[in-house]
């Protein structure tokens, strides 16, 4: 019995991109500064994603989402972990709070947040 791998594998949505968007594998893997034969290997899920870096490099050369492409590779983004460790008991457990809430009371919760950040700021001046 073989591993079926998900569809939206970092591999997968990768190669569908850079596909869409017409560029060779060749020339991909030249743009990002990497192998043809490494980028292959990528796209097959033969080996790991790349490093936090390339997958940015790769998601804004193929006009993606950072963040969402960050995450299907299993990385973070490079700002996450200087977050994470200013506050190391209070981001882990707002992380813990809001798992499992819909997209839309997410990006209320941020607006929230950002409005937040804003009238602390404000008091500062």
């Amino acid at each position: 019995m073989s591993k079926r791998k998900p569809d939206r594998s970092f591999g997968h949505v990768l190669r569908e991109a850079r596909v869409a968007k017409g560029f060779s594998l060749r020339k991909f893997a030249q743009m990002i500064g990497v192998s043809p034969t490494y980028l292959s290997q990528v796209e097959q899920e033969n080996v790991d994603p790349p490093t936090a870096d390339r997958v940015q490099t790769m998601a804004e050369l193929l006009g993606e989402n950072v963040d969402e492409w960050t995450a299907l590779a299993g990385r973070l983004t490079e700002d996450l972990p200087d977050i994470i460790r200013s506050s190391p008991t209070e981001v882990p457990d707002l992380l813990r709070a809001v798992r499992g809430l819909t997209p839309e009371q997410l990006r209320t919760l941020t607006a929230q947040a950002e409005q937040l950040q804003k009238q602390g700021k404000s008091r500062e001046k």
